[in-house]
């Protein structure tokens, strides 16, 4: 028996103050069946055993040969205790204190502000695990809690106790081999949870996925006769089994376990690859997107085994970045057991687990698109930014994906369309699908861009992800059809008649001067000033030329501080509107007014404010609003 190292006196520290309102939260509203502590803490314990099994490979000493590997629930009815125990990778006295005593993640605040949510709700959530501290659940039946663990490797075995009010305290403890106990004083209203036979229905219920043995201690009939224990999961990895033989409810168990989200599953598929190389496991689509989906430091993956043995908890080399929201298990026969990041990397089973993988998630996406739309629906708005980084960095999964794809356009009948529902509803004569990218819906649906194409009937995508600009560029057609962005200085609505060419040109002529006095005054912001047919109500609209960034782009890449190209953009105007006519006269008529260049900067001015962008000047261009406001108020009083 590992003796403590010395004998002192427990040390009592505080739970950091995040952990404080994760405690009340859990206990008092967070969960309503209690039952799922024992899911928590063996999912833990499996966790423990895991990492020792893994670290072994580099480090043999750690775990000698014939050591067992399982998991223990001792349930004593005389003492009120249950203690759920393993022979995993255990904890140092540092360890203790930081896995138990503070929340070890960033985004605590609004971990904080998640659960006070849930509690409102008051429904169970899936939050406890995904931030790491499902170990709590274990206040939900016991008034208090101790945890004693012996780190492999270690001679110091050390004990955790808590009642979960506002402190714990740390002693020194005595452990035969490495590993962890956690003992749980049961309330007085929770004793029922120590018979086994509810032991065993809820394991059953809650934990056959676990691939080590969990074993169930049985008392006697006699008090002095020795106990035994019974191994009640069946231990086999969930995807190693017959499929016929795994039930709905073990696979969503495995979702669980494997990413702590209590939330059922929007699509899986368990599958298996043989021949050449032979591997198998199960993908999940999640319903619920992380809290950090979109942190730079985010990597996603998938749990990794080799020949049954779990060696990475987040192996990213399996997926491509933008399918980080799939998760699941890839159990590999071929890989080395000593398999590294490097090796990953650089191996052509990598490549080929990869392209499978790939290749299923996006087969399950279209299924899922196709037999449930609405939960495809739920799907788009979680994680529809992150497929779409596919087009960017991936361009060759264009016609892939692009079955996958849904987007929001100003057709107001329908909340979500595909683009061959699109092309479907294309008018007769529309040569090409148009589409907008900006910060909001609301903002689009306000664009001047939009006007000569409604005026038309014409259906056109609303992109407002900021993905969007870059990825559409990979998606140029569409069976056949061109797509095309509405804001373009190009933009081609179809041939022109003779009847409009004539008016073209008269308008041209019309507004040459003005144009050309617009293009000397801005000369420092356009390199073109054009009379445009493209707008109905509006006076005018700044477009982009070809190869150069849209205008929300570039305030994306303002706001990150990244270095912008100088780019000179073209104004349209409307010749037909009565601002540019009194405009165009008003110039024809005195060439030097005082006030031309001012119409001419408030025309600008309001091109820009049209598509969402900031003025050099806001408050001169305010000044001459409330100028011009007064003057109308004065008219209208005449």
């Amino acid at each position: 028996m590992v003796q403590p190292p010395h004998m002192t006196e427990p040390t009592t520290h505080a739970f950091e103050a995040e952990v404080e309102a994760v405690l009340r939260l859990v206990v008092h509203s967070l969960y309503s069946h209690p039952e799922v502590f024992l899911r928590e803490l063996i999912s833990n314990a499996s966790d423990a055993l895991d990492k020792r099994r893994f670290r072994a490979i580099s480090e043999p000493e750690l775990l000698p040969e014939g050591t067992p590997l399982r998991i223990r629930i001792e349930p004593d009815e005389k003492e009120g205790t249950l203690t759920i125990a393993d022979d995993g990778i255990g904890m140092t006295k540092e360890e203790l204190t930081k896995n138990l005593g503070t929340i070890a993640k960033s985004g605590t605040r609004e971990l904080a502000e998640k659960l006070k949510a849930a509690q409102a709700q008051k429904g169970d959530v899936s939050l406890i695990g995904q931030f790491g501290v499902g170990f709590y659940s274990a206040f939900l039946v016991a008034d208090r809690v101790d945890v004693i663990s012996l780190a492999a490797g270690q001679r110091e075995a050390w004990k955790w106790s808590s009642d979960g009010q506002s402190q714990f305290t740390i002693e020194p403890a005595s452990r035969v081999e490495a590993g962890t106990s956690v003992v749980l004083h049961l309330k007085e209203d929770q004793r029922a949870m120590l018979t086994t036979w509810q032991l065993e229905e809820l394991v059953r219920k809650y934990s056959d996925y676990v691939h080590f043995p969990i074993e169930l201690r049985h008392r006697g009939e006699k008090e002095e006769t020795a106990p035994t224990y019974k191994v009640v999961n069946q231990g086999a990895p969930l995807w190693q089994r017959n499929a016929a033989d795994v039930t709905e409810e073990q696979w969503l168990e495995l979702y669980r376990h494997l990413t702590h989200d209590h939330e059922k599953p929007l699509a899986f598929e368990p599958f298996k690859v043989e021949g050449t190389q032979e591997f198998r496991g199960v993908l999940y689509v999640p319903r619920v997107p992380p809290f950090d989906l979109f942190h730079p430091d985010t990597k996603g993956g998938l749990r990794l085994y080799v020949k049954h043995v779990f060696v990475l908890e987040e192996a990213e080399e399996l997926l491509p970045r933008w399918m980080r929201f799939v998760r699941g298990v890839v159990d590999s026969e071929d890989l080395p057991l000593n398999v590294s990041r490097e090796i990953l990397q650089d191996s052509r089973i990598t490549k080929t687990i990869k392209k499978q993988v790939q290749k299923r998630v996006l087969d399950m996406l279209g299924k899922l698109g196709a037999d449930k739309p609405e939960d495809y629906a739920i799907f788009w708005r979680s994680f529809g930014a992150v497929l779409k980084e596919g087009l960017h960095f991936e361009p060759d999964t264009a016609s892939k994906l692009g079955k996958l794809l849904r987007f929001e356009t100003t057709n107001d009948a329908v909340a979500l369309s595909s683009l061959d529902e699109v092309k479907s509803r294309m008018k007769e004569g529309q040569s090409a699908i148009y589409y907008l990218t900006g910060e909001s819906k609301k903002a689009l649906l306000g664009s001047p861009h939009l006007e000569a194409l409604r005026k038309r009937g014409y259906e056109v995508l609303l992109l407002t992800d900021p993905v969007d600009p870059f990825a559409i560029e990979a998606l140029r057609e569409w069976d056949g059809k061109k797509i095309v962005n509405a804001a373009a200085a190009d933009l081609d609505l179809g041939s022109a008649t003779d009847e409009e060419r004539a008016s073209q040109k008269e308008a041209d002529d019309r507004t040459k001067n003005l144009r050309d006095r617009i293009r000397i005054r801005l000369q420092e912001h356009v390199k073109e000033v054009r009379a445009s047919s493209r707008l109905v109500g509006s006076a005018a609209v700044l477009v982009t030329p070809e190869g150069e960034l849209p205008p929300h782009v570039r305030r994306l890449l303002a706001r990150a501080q990244q270095p912008l190209p100088e780019e000179k953009r073209i104004l349209d105007i409307n010749p037909d509107h009565p601002a540019i006519k009194a405009l165009a006269t008003l110039l024809d008529e005195k060439p030097i007014h005082p006030d031309i260049e001012r119409f001419i900067d408030d025309l600008y001015a309001q091109a820009l404010l049209a598509e969402g962008n900031s003025l050099e000047d806001p408050g001169a261009f305010a000044r001459r609003f409330t100028d011009l406001l007064a003057t109308s108020i004065e008219s209208a009083r005449a």
